[in-house]
């Protein structure tokens, strides 16, 4: 829910969510977890800025997938960028998150309006590795409104291999990546309860640490040149208006538009 007294309470954070790459021995499974308050903090910030509410319920299955895509980009190998769009058939709504694992960015928002109603929900991911290459997409069948139920299911069909995804306290997240020749059994009996005292009760292994941040980059400078096809027909684009409000596709920051920009 948006609560901007909230936010203000939770200032100052730690600037950067940091985001661990666990390996757990003999059990053959990578833990990726990630305390979400500074992500969560920015994404707020950002509404509050651009003057956005989302519905509540539809705004926590948001945080629930940029946590899982911010997870599972640390999972996958360094140099890609991943995004994800799901189409629910109800509610009525698409969500979009992107994360980039090179400029450990995430960022994303909701589409409520005009929202094609779908047979059934959609989740589609595309992966690019390098500026220009043909992004490598998939497309799948998901069920419920779990955001990481859609991640599991997902790994499940797409990455070939199983996956666990758990909410703990505190805006706390952890991803569960099945290796070769892991611990099936020890694997299916995964809760919250064992992934919250995972060191604990587990060999581990610190990989590595990343920092991560909800950030989408955009500006008037990346937004105009979308508009260039109305260039020689502003009416079209304007009416009778002189400023238009545009909103970027990533993360629907508001922007405002007027003729002599074109």
């Amino acid at each position: 829910m948006f609560h901007p007294a909230r936010v203000s309470e939770q200032i100052p954070v730690e600037e950067f969510t940091k985001v661990e790459s666990i390996f757990v021995r003999h059990r053959n499974v990578l833990a990726v977890r990630a305390q979400f308050t500074p992500i969560y903090t920015d994404y707020y910030l950002h509404l509050m800025q651009h003057q956005l509410r989302n519905p509540p319920e539809l705004d926590g299955m948001l945080k629930d997938l940029l946590a899982a895509l911010t997870l599972h980009v640390v999972a996958r190998p360094w140099a890609e960028t991943i995004a994800w769009t799901v189409n629910l058939r109800a509610p009525r709504v698409n969500f979009f998150a992107t994360g980039s694992s090179l400029e450990e960015l995430v960022t994303g928002r909701l589409f409520t309006e005009n929202v094609r109603e779908p047979d059934r929900n959609l989740f589609y991911s595309q992966t690019t590795t390098q500026p220009g290459a043909e992004p490598r997409t998939s497309t799948l069948q998901v069920d419920g409104n779990d955001p990481l139920f859609w991640i599991e299911q997902y790994y499940t069909q797409s990455e070939q291999r199983p996956c666990r995804a758990f909410r703990l306290e505190d805006e706390t997240y952890i991803l569960f990546v099945a290796q070769p020749d892991y611990d099936e059994e020890w694997f299916a009996a995964l809760d919250e309860a064992t992934a919250a005292t995972l060191e604990r009760d587990q060999e581990t292994k610190l990989l590595e640490t990343r920092r991560f941040r909800f950030r989408c980059g955009c500006d008037l400078d990346r937004i105009l040149p979308i508009l260039g096809g109305w260039r020689d027909k502003p009416e079209e684009l304007f009416g009778d208006e002189d400023k238009i409000t545009i909103q970027c596709p990533r993360c629907a920051a508001r922007y405002v538009v007027t003729r002599d920009m074109l």
